[in-house]
């Protein structure tokens, strides 16, 4: 089995070792010094005090690999907005893309069954990029909840977690998500199969809409985040609306606001991935959380009063500070076209 992991950070670094453990082909799409390692020294893991060492084909250019089985997006969702043509030459006409991506993904209303079938997310995929390059009926839905980093070019630390959702977006049983998630549990994974993916979408977003643009905006930590009062009604009211527009497109939650709060309160002072950008001076990634959701709120007529005060304090920072937006305005092709 050939897989491709475009993106190896931390989650695609991780993702890598353990698949090349299970005895899959992997290669990786990586950049600057931490390719570099990579291809001196391999890929470093160090999980629970050990350090895995995998040496796999590693490259910028996925012209080097050619089609694979499956080509796993580990990048944020912008970026991988901006990789989609340089995607191709990993493109049979079989090869699956695992989407792994925080957020709302471009494929959302790919077989949905719904009046909204085939909708395009500009906030997501403007100009329906992703969508027309890749094409969602090779899109497999993913959701990602071990936690990792990179401590320095070439090892990736693993914090916790092992879990990763998958789904199909037309909800099918197919064997080609069988056969990754069997590939998965070789390498010591452990990879939960939804009937609807979206609806563990769903649920990993629910916290990311609020407790990341609250974090970034304040600075606080995520248990901070979700047991002052202020704070906590912010967040509680985000997701409320959050909830609205996903069961009007059909989604279910399966816990209760309250409860997934308290979960993340439990999590301790973590701080999150947005506030962690903002001190890095990296691009927030605030389509892919909110401005997606705010944009289905408008397709299902449901007001967001709460989102859009979030989303419009978020957007501002991020401009004065340089981080915003992250898509540019109008796609390349046509920059190109007009100069």
């Amino acid at each position: 089995m050939k897989i491709c992991i475009y993106g190896a950070g931390a989650i695609g670094g991780y993702l890598a070792v353990m698949l090349k453990a299970g005895g899959a082909e992997v290669s990786l799409i990586a950049r600057g010094p931490h390719l570099r390692a990579i291809q001196q020294n391999g890929l470093r893991l160090v999980k629970e005090g050990e350090e895995i060492v995998q040496h796999m084909a590693a490259s910028s250019d996925p012209r080097e690999f050619g089609p694979q089985d499956y080509v796993i997006v580990a990048l944020k969702a912008h970026q991988a907005w901006e990789a989609a043509e340089q995607m191709v030459p990993l493109l049979g006409p079989h090869t699956a893309v695992v989407t792994a991506q925080n957020g709302i993904p471009w494929w959302y209303f790919y077989g949905l069954g719904s009046k909204f079938d085939d909708m395009r997310l500009e906030s997501v995929d403007p100009g329906g990029r992703q969508w027309n390059v890749i094409g969602p009926q090779r899109a497999i839905g993913a959701t990602v909840y071990p936690a990792t980093e990179i401590t320095e070019p070439g090892v990736v630390r693993h914090i916790y977690g092992n879990q990763f959702g998958l789904g199909e977006p037309d909800r099918s049983d197919s064997e080609r998500v069988k056969r990754l998630a069997a590939a998965m549990e070789a390498g010591g994974l452990t990879p939960r199969f939804y009937d609807d993916i979206r609806n563990d979408i769903w649920i990993k977003l629910w916290g990311n809409l609020c407790f990341n643009p609250i974090s970034a905006l304040t600075g606080a930590t995520l248990d901070v985040v979700a047991t002052d009062p202020g704070t906590r009604a912010l967040a509680r009211n985000m997701m409320l609306e959050a909830q609205g527009i996903g069961e009007k497109f059909g989604a279910t939650f399966r816990v209760d606001v309250e409860r997934r709060i308290s979960g993340a309160a439990g999590v301790g002072a973590h701080r999150t991935s947005m506030l962690q950008d903002v001190d890095k001076g990296r691009p927030i990634e605030l389509d892919a959380l909110l401005t997606s959701v705010q944009e289905m709120g408008r397709l299902a007529g449901i007001e967001t009063p709460f989102i859009d005060s979030v989303l419009g304090l978020a957007q501002q920072m991020g401009r004065v500070k340089g981080l915003y937006p992250t898509f540019p305005k109008e796609h390349p092709a046509k920059q190109r076209m007009a100069s």
